[in-house]
């Protein structure tokens, strides 16, 4: 009993820390690039592979290649756990 009054407590503390707001973005693919660009123009686009689960920016060799890919934001990417290929970074 002891136990779920714990988990309770420590449940309601990290939810008034403020834990809650730092869910990840919703993240939105596209297929082309200048749709990604429309979608966030503030933002830079890559292309996030989501077999291997890492995104490459522009310039890098496997940029918009392979079938299981799509265009995202860099901020969507990261904050859905993607982490950047370090492959042809120059």
């Amino acid at each position: 009993m002891r136990i779920f009054w714990l988990a309770g407590t420590m449940m309601a503390l990290l939810l008034g820390l403020g834990v809650a707001d730092l869910a990840a973005l919703p993240l939105t693919p596209f297929r082309y690039e200048e749709q990604a660009q429309r979608y966030c123009p503030g933002d830079k686009v890559v292309w996030l592979d989501f077999r291997k689960g890492v995104y490459y920016r522009k310039g890098q060799k496997l940029y918009a290649q392979g079938f299981d890919g799509s265009f995202v934001c860099l901020n969507e990417a990261k904050s859905s756990g993607f982490r950047r290929s370090l492959l042809g970074v120059r």
